[in-house]
């Protein structure tokens, strides 16, 4: 379960967010590319663009709910 005390300082603020457990599967930046980005210095992904629609919330939550560490969390604010 993603902490947001781990959360990247890349992710905007909101919602949604992910930590420091991303291992840069690229599973969220293909189901939710409109959100989620990749810090390729670092190699992880982050919250780029808090969903603003429907859609977006639902392809977040594909997104979390896919996530194969539960770096992805929507607890944040």
């Amino acid at each position: 379960m993603a902490s947001p005390d781990l959360r990247y300082s890349d992710n905007v603020a909101g919602e949604f967010y992910v930590d420091e457990e991303c291992i840069d599967c690229d599973l969220c930046r293909d189901t939710a590319p409109s959100n989620f980005r990749r810090n390729d210095e670092e190699g992880y992904s982050y919250v780029y663009k808090q969903p603003s629609t429907d859609e977006e919330r639902d392809l977040c939550d594909e997104a979390m709910e896919g996530c194969p560490v539960e770096a992805i969390g929507d607890d944040g604010a």
